[in-house]
């Protein structure tokens, strides 16, 4: 049986393309897993800056207003 009959090139084919299927099938599952996994790390992200930025807003509020200050008594001595 050394020249395969068509017969057994179709069989070894749709065997082949079954394999690949399956494999192509559990990289789909893999991707899958990590899409959930980076949007929940996103998430988390996002919340956490969102946290941030509430914090950076809060502290600006307690600064003081923009007072003029007086300039050092040096800067208006006559020269």
């Amino acid at each position: 049986m050394s020249n395969p009959t068509t017969v057994d090139q179709i069989a070894q084919r749709v065997e082949h393309l079954l394999l690949r299927h399956e494999e192509l099938h559990k990289t789909n599952a893999l991707l899958a897993q990590q899409v959930l996994a980076l949007s929940h790390e996103r998430d988390l992200l996002k919340s956490k800056l969102s946290a941030a930025r509430s914090r950076v807003d809060a502290l600006i509020e307690r600064l003081p207003q923009n007072t003029p200050t007086p300039a050092p008594a040096s800067a208006h001595t006559p020269t």
